[in-house]
């Protein structure tokens, strides 16, 4: 059986040495050098994957140096795939929140690098993707159908709880519905039918919530306007990946808002808590019919990574 990774992160040397913010700390990184991304990837029977940078991102506050950040880590990781195009794909960096400079590093990602895409986060020092000066940016994005995935940022605002828990416990889940419901009711959507979304984590909890997502447009018309097709309908357009939802309960809820060729298997490495025993990374999808599994593994990924699943054949 093949398997396709599209959520896996990489933490390269000229990334993280860039990585220090304008007062000159440096923000903590979970180590995830290639290495041992293919061991975990050769344990679990993983064929090839589709990398990232690992957060933080490129923009630290300093607007020269997120461009400096998104250009060697982008030129870092398109090494990793041209040494192994039948194995990684790669996903592009760009430095918002500046929007020319995004756009300028997105055309030079794409058309010099050959990477395969672009990831973005949630928010970039509070500015979400539904932000009416990303509008150049998404339109590019749309004219090229970009596949674009969109991982949770740290959330613009201390946390409630302060350091009782985790942000990613609850707070990435959130970031990314309110990646969604942005895009939605700013008709970012609607405009750019082009782009290919993947959204981590299994959309977060936008797929629980989406009737109640759905109820604002009753209640607030001109934000309805936005999206004339209806929540619903863009939900089921978007796609998903598994990345840390490796649960049967959660793949059934994406399931019932989108059609099940819009999900994809990732793992969210170096996050990913993977099981001890066995080479399956989702036990809990053993149940599933056996035409299923082979898509949501593999099959599925070719409409967001048609290169690396021709080159993998």
């Amino acid at each position: 059986m093949t398997r396709i990774d599209l959520h896996a992160h990489v933490v390269t040397d000229s990334y993280r040495e860039l990585l220090v913010t304008p007062d000159g700390t440096r923000p903590f990184v979970v180590p995830a050098p290639l290495e041992a991304l293919e061991a975990n990837m050769a344990r679990y029977a993983i064929d090839a994957a589709v990398i990232s940078l690992g957060p933080p991102g490129a923009f630290l506050g300093d607007q020269g140096r997120a461009n400096e950040i998104a250009r060697a880590g982008n030129e870092s990781i398109a090494a990793i795939v041209q040494a192994a195009p039948a194995k990684f794909a790669g996903l592009a960096l760009l430095p918002l929140p500046d929007v020319d400079a995004a756009v300028a590093e997105l055309a030079h990602a794409l058309d010099t690098l050959a990477l395969d895409g672009v990831i973005l986060y949630s928010n970039t020092a509070g500015v979400y993707l539904g932000a009416p000066g990303l509008e150049p940016l998404m339109a590019e994005l749309d004219r090229r159908g970009t596949y674009t995935f969109v991982h949770p940022g740290m959330p613009p605002y201390r946390e409630p709880l302060g350091d009782l828990h985790p942000p990613w416990l609850y707070e990435f889940p959130f970031e990314t519905t309110r990646a969604i419901t942005n895009l939605v009711y700013s008709g970012t959507f609607e405009r750019h039918p082009g782009i290919r979304f993947q959204f981590a984590h299994l959309g977060g909890t936008a797929p629980f919530l989406a009737d109640r997502l759905a109820s604002l447009a009753l209640r607030e018309p001109d934000k309805a306007a936005q999206a004339p097709a209806g929540i619903a309908e863009y939900l089921r357009r978007q796609y998903y990946d598994t990345g840390l939802t490796q649960f049967l309960p959660a793949l059934e809820a994406t399931r019932a808002i989108a059609p099940f060729d819009h999900i994809v298997f990732g793992t969210d490495w170096p996050y990913a808590a993977l099981p001890e025993t066995g080479d399956d990374p989702s036990p809990d999808f053993a149940s599933l019919p056996a035409a299923e599994r082979t898509a949501l593994d593999a099959g599925n990924a070719a409409a967001l990574v048609p290169r690396l699943t021709g080159a993998i054949g």
